[in-house]
């Protein structure tokens, strides 16, 4: 069975190159999604086979969704700019018999770094992003989405995620995704209570440092251990402030 990858891109010209030479080991097709790049990505991911597809950012999820009925093979590999597949997961790959599967979806297990440092605290994150479109497909809801099915195979392969280029860019980075989901939170009608700042985020805090033994993963794990903390309180303290503002 045939697989096409396909990727969403907003000014990726630094990464394109790198993760469709990753993907074109086991990929028949690649579909670059962009979201109007005012950048080289398009140029340079074209010049490298990949047809292009342009559409204004939807939202995760929903963004990766459009491109599934545009792909010529059912099975997707679906994968972000910043993200390459390992060696072993290349392997995996080609070791499937996607034909005669009994599994809809398979999944990896993600290496994230900061700059070169792998967080071993996020390890192994597992994400489901092999799927036959005729069976699933990822949710379309807002935020950070997912392929929505039960029938999935783990596979010990790794994707890496060069996620951000140093904990500056972490942190830039994290503000958003707070506001975010601040946002969506409030607008599917959850609220906030005045405890809830404190107790998310020492709870967020605990569980990174002593649940997942960040405390034991040097500088790294507690820098990740802290951002994690300072996020999840924000999320709620914003929510207070919109419902202050209503």
């Amino acid at each position: 069975m045939k697989i096409t990858a396909n990727i969403i891109t907003l000014n990726e010209e630094k990464n394109i190159k790198d993760v469709m030479e990753s993907v074109q080991e086991v990929c028949d097709e690649v579909l670059v999604v962009d979201s109007l790049s005012s950048d080289k990505t398009c140029e340079i991911a074209e010049s490298l086979g990949a047809r292009i597809v342009k559409q204004e950012y939807l939202g995760d999820g929903k963004q990766k969704a459009f491109g599934t009925p545009l792909a010529k093979y059912d099975w997707i590999l679906s994968i972000d700019a910043d993200e390459r597949l390992d060696k072993n997961a290349i392997e995996a790959i080609k070791n499937l018999d996607l034909e005669n599967s009994e599994y809809d979806a398979y999944s990896f297990a993600r290496k994230t770094f900061v700059g070169k440092n792998f967080i071993k605290l996020w390890y192994p994150d597992r994400v489901t992003r092999l799927y036959n479109r005729q069976k699933c497909g990822y949710t379309t809801a807002g935020g950070h989405a997912r392929v929505d099915t039960k029938s999935v195979k783990d596979l010990e392969a790794d994707m890496l995620h060069y996620s951000y280029d140093n904990y500056a860019h972490m942190i830039k980075t994290t503000h958003k995704f707070i506001t975010r989901g601040a946002r969506i939170s409030y607008e599917d009608g959850k609220r906030a209570s005045k405890l809830d700042p404190f107790t998310h985020g020492v709870g967020a805090l605990f569980k990174a440092l002593i649940l997942k033994g960040g405390i034991f993963h040097g500088i790294n794990g507690w820098n990740v251990a802290v951002i994690s903390a300072f996020s999840s309180y924000m999320k709620y303290a914003l929510m207070l402030e919109m419902q202050e503002d209503e």
